[in-house]
């Protein structure tokens, strides 16, 4: 193995000709519009920051209770909660002005041109670095989740991103599929410069006192440490797949969670549900990334992605 350099290992990766400081962002809808964790950590020293999901219009989301610790893991079902688009450039992104970090904005709409739209407005914003987009939600009644299973239908929905914007499109891709590999390839041929995967995986939990569901929208999205290994074998057969960048997400909690993503293929991880435990996991799994390509005298973490056996 490469031996280190003077100032510690390489962490830089580079997602769609964006380049990172280190591999490690925060998933949308884990850290708000980032002015919520700026008194918690230095976001200066995250890869990249992935602003909770917009639509064009506010969106109320689903009624509570909305949240459910479970089992290794909490179901969700926000419903995409937040505040238009034109509310978050005027009142979320100025509070970002300073940051060195790159800012990804989380698309979501309910038919083709809405996400064309939204991706033509965020072309505009200068504080936008990157585009996400969402077509794989699994807890809201319309769109979203529909068009992330069918290879036909991602497609399109990039392809019409990707006419509408220059900035680097990153398309999150849902696991409630048969052939995640065949979606990717499709968001690529498409014109995707990453995919990010996986979104959250479909569940619901009961109150037997009750005997009704623990959500009020019956179903929500599973998260955490529980679905860790089905998403590193997604992320593994996506890596497999395609030849863009691949960003891993799914149950990351430490640094050797981070690293096994990039073993099998993840050019870059995102942390989700860690965020909520520990507001400082983020910046924690950084650190320890770098001390463990030290101890073991790889020089940049890219010598790390894809060097899974098998």
């Amino acid at each position: 193995m490469n031996d280190p350099t003077e100032n510690g290992p390489d962490l830089r990766t580079t997602i769609g000709g964006l380049v990172l400081k280190n591999p490690v962002l925060t998933a949308s809808g884990t850290f708000g519009y980032g002015r919520e964790f700026m008194d918690l950590i230095d976001l200066d020293r995250l890869g990249g920051i992935i602003l909770k999901g917009v639509s064009l219009s506010p969106t109320r989301g689903n009624p509570p209770p909305r949240v459910v610790e479970t089992a290794s893991g909490m179901l969700n079902a926000i419903g995409l909660e937040n505040v238009g688009f034109d509310a978050l450039v005027r009142e979320k992104l100025p509070l970002l002005e300073t940051l060195g970090t790159p800012v990804f904005i989380n698309l979501y709409g309910t038919t083709v041109e809405e996400y064309a739209v939204l991706a033509a407005a965020s072309d505009r914003v200068d504080r936008i670095d990157a585009v996400e987009v969402n077509i794989s939600c699994p807890n809201v009644k319309a769109g979203g989740a529909a068009f992330g299973v069918d290879p036909a239908s991602a497609a399109a929905v990039t392809a019409a991103v990707r006419s509408r914007t220059t900035k680097p499109v990153m398309v999150k891709l849902s696991p409630n599929v048969a052939d995640v590999a065949a979606i990717a390839r499709s968001v690529e041929d498409a014109g995707a410069d990453a995919v990010s995967l996986i979104n959250t995986i479909t569940g619901m939990a009961v109150d037997l006192k009750t005997r009704r569901p623990k959500l009020a929208n019956v179903t929500g999205g599973l998260s955490g440490p529980a679905i860790k290994p089905v998403a590193l074998r997604m992320v593994w057969q996506a890596a497999g797949a395609v030849s863009i960048p691949v960003v891993g997400i799914g149950g990351i909690m430490t640094a050797e969670d981070a690293l096994e993503f990039i073993t099998v293929g993840a050019s870059a991880v995102q942390v989700g549900t860690a965020n909520l435990v520990d507001p400082s996991a983020s910046v924690r799994i950084v650190e320890d990334i770098s001390a463990f390509l030290s101890e073991n005298g790889i020089a940049r973490v890219t010598d790390m992605v894809g060097a899974l056996t098998v």
